[in-house]
């Protein structure tokens, strides 16, 4: 075989790996993710009642509001019916959430489609290690690029008033976004925090919703 036809049998054996990353990256379903974790001591009960119990500083809060709207939305695989005030309430339901900023460093293949000493396609942050330009390809460049990103979290705190107020559940779920967009993360941060409820005390367990596809 001649040097050209080599070069030319490479060339193509490269092509059509990068066909074959480019097809299996568009079928990937798009999903969501969170890690949850959670302590309980939840007690034998059946059709008792809770109530949303806000902070003085947030008790005005539309965005609140909003967000207790997508906890009420998700509780009801406990089994508990929303009380009309708080006294009247068995469980007591405290939640706690942000997205405050933080900036981390991650690998990124060379932007470059033919790079200066290695052949590949450029990824972002959701595929820094997805096999692409390694084992039989040569492997591209990697370099570590500064990204902001968001933590999203929700903590829920509910607390039983036939026990004296002793918590008896306390979860947080946390989701990164590079955006900030927690009205958008919220329903699912809700919806996480309840799980598998009440689930194993001091448990971690990872979270991943589908997403519908554009």
């Amino acid at each position: 075989m001649s040097l050209f036809s080599e070069g030319a049998s490479w060339r193509a054996l490269r092509l059509m790996g990068l066909a074959f990353a480019l097809l299996t990256t568009a079928c990937a379903a798009p999903s969501w993710s969170a890690k949850l974790t959670r302590y309980q001591q939840w007690p034998t009960t059946s059709g008792d009642t809770y109530y949303i119990k806000s902070s003085p500083d947030k008790s005005g809060s539309l965005q609140y509001q909003s967000f207790a709207d997508s906890v009420r939305a998700s509780i009801g695989v406990t089994g508990l019916v929303q009380a009309p005030d708080l006294k009247s309430a068995r469980f007591v339901v405290q939640m706690d959430y942000g997205n405050p900023q933080e900036q981390s460093w991650v690998p990124q293949f060379a932007d470059s489609f033919y790079g200066p000493s290695a052949w590949g396609i450029g990824r972002g942050y959701y595929a820094p290690n997805d096999g692409w330009g390694g084992g039989f390809f040569y492997s591209p460049n990697v370099v570590n690029v500064p990204v902001t990103m968001y933590k999203n979290y929700l903590n829920v705190i509910i607390t039983d008033n036939q026990n004296s107020g002793a918590e008896v559940y306390r979860a947080t779920a946390v989701s990164y976004s590079h955006s900030d967009n927690l009205d958008q993360q919220m329903p699912f941060l809700s919806q996480a925090i309840f799980d598998g409820f009440p689930g194993n005390n001091g448990q971690v367990i990872d979270i991943r919703y589908p997403l519908p596809r554009d």
